[in-house]
């Protein structure tokens, strides 16, 4: 994946979705406040948390739940995805620090 091979290079969270070009960039007009996902990154790491989401949503009973919940506040389905491979990111990054973190004890 994007981080895999170097992932102490990433900062934080934050830093890994943006690299993935899930992270969120305002694009409010008028009174409406809204933002889409950034589309710059890696185009390969966004693809992959996209169909992480996409089987999610067939599968996962906590994000039928999320998802149902967003569109009874009247989310529209692109923008609850955009959300969920904001949280997959963020799943995926702590995921990848562990797996750094637990290398580096038996290198050690």
């Amino acid at each position: 994946m994007a981080a895999g091979d170097n992932p102490e290079r990433l900062r934080s969270d934050a830093a890994f979705a943006s690299l993935c070009g899930v992270s969120p960039v305002p694009a409010s007009s008028g009174k409406t406040n809204r933002h889409r996902l950034n589309r710059g990154g890696d185009r390969i790491a966004n693809n992959a948390l996209w169909r992480i989401v996409m089987v999610r949503l067939t599968c996962d009973q906590r994000t039928k739940t999320y998802v149902a919940r967003r569109t009874t506040e009247g989310m529209a389905k692109r923008d609850i995805v955009r959300c969920l491979k904001r949280y997959v990111a963020r799943e995926v990054f702590h995921a990848l620090l562990a797996t750094a973190q637990a290398s580096t004890r038996i290198s050690a």
